[in-house]
């Protein structure tokens, strides 16, 4: 178990710096999550990460022999489950049959406004009016970047619809995690909702395989492991740390610089066209971000 954080890191710069370590671990899952549902079920992609980096979570907790949770601490634990380790990746799964990664990573870019109202919501955190026009301002150009590229909002891909859901849950899971790792720990966190995911998305994962383990080439495989085993939990150590020194509402913004390098890396491994649209919009959420960071927070 945590021992309680170093003096060094209760600083508001030990939190971003933990967030940004864990945005750049998750700046690859939407790249890498089109590449798996490329060749498998997406239903087992997204049921499947979470079953192996369950395993890693009992291994690693048996290992460094943590006390349980207790009382409400569970159903706590369940929600986070529900939110980050089933679904958000199950939802992204399916979304990212129909959409490149590119505009999938700047739809995320709603969560990091999403997350900072749980924040407010849940740990009563009072950001300024400054935050909150920054935070807008990103959530407008997502809104924006998403009508330009649908052709207008009335024409909406139902995959937008799924990217939005992922949003809803993410943010709760982050805020709820965020808090219950000031009571566990950061990386015992999220092993412990790994745990309590297990029972569920075993059964389908099992129910998506049938008799056959499914067939795959090496990139597809790789990808998948990548997604259970940094993405759905070392990703999480850092991620949950920097939320834990928060404050939550201002360490959330860090993600809003997911968009980009997401963008990037589409490019590079998947070909995926950096057109203008794409770019603008990913920089205005950043410097949304970046105005947002330097907000005063109560």
């Amino acid at each position: 178990m945590d021992r309680g954080p170093l003096p060094w890191s209760l600083s508001p710069a030990a939190g971003l710096t933990f967030g940004l370590i864990g945005v750049l671990a998750f700046s690859f899952t939407l790249p890498f999550t089109r590449v798996a549902v490329g060749q498998l079920d997406p239903l087992f992609v997204g049921a499947g990460r979470a079953v192996l980096a369950g395993i890693l979570a009992i291994g690693v907790l048996s290992v460094l022999r943590q006390r349980l949770p207790r009382g409400r601490q569970w159903l706590r634990l369940a929600v986070v489950a529900a939110g980050v380790i089933a679904g958000f990746p199950i939802l992204t799964s399916y979304a990212l049959q129909s959409v490149p990664a590119a505009h999938g990573a700047v739809v995320i870019g709603l969560l990091p406004a999403a997350t900072a109202v749980v924040a407010v919501l849940r740990a009563r955190e009072r950001p300024s009016v400054r935050f909150w026009l920054a935070s807008g301002l990103g959530v407008a150009a997502v809104i924006g970047f998403v009508a330009l590229t649908a052709g207008g909002l009335d024409s909406l891909h139902p995959a937008d619809l799924l990217l939005v859901g992922a949003v809803l849950l993410a943010a709760v899971g982050y805020g709820e995690g965020a808090l219950l790792s000031r009571e566990l720990g950061s990386w015992q966190t999220i092993c412990w909702a790994l745990i309590v995911a297990l029972p569920v998305m075993t059964p389908l994962m099992l129910v998506v395989m049938g008799p056959a383990w499914p067939q795959a080439d090496a990139p597809t495989w790789l990808a998948f492991g990548y997604l259970a085993g940094v993405s759905m939990f070392l990703g999480f150590f850092a991620w949950y740390r920097g939320l834990a020194i928060g404050p939550i509402a201002r360490v959330s913004q860090i993600q809003l610089v997911q968009p980009v390098l997401t963008i990037v890396w589409a490019g590079l491994l998947l070909g995926e066209r950096l057109d203008l649209v794409v770019l603008v919009g990913a920089l205005a959420v950043i410097l949304c971000a970046a105005t947002a960071v330097r907000a005063r927070i109560r």
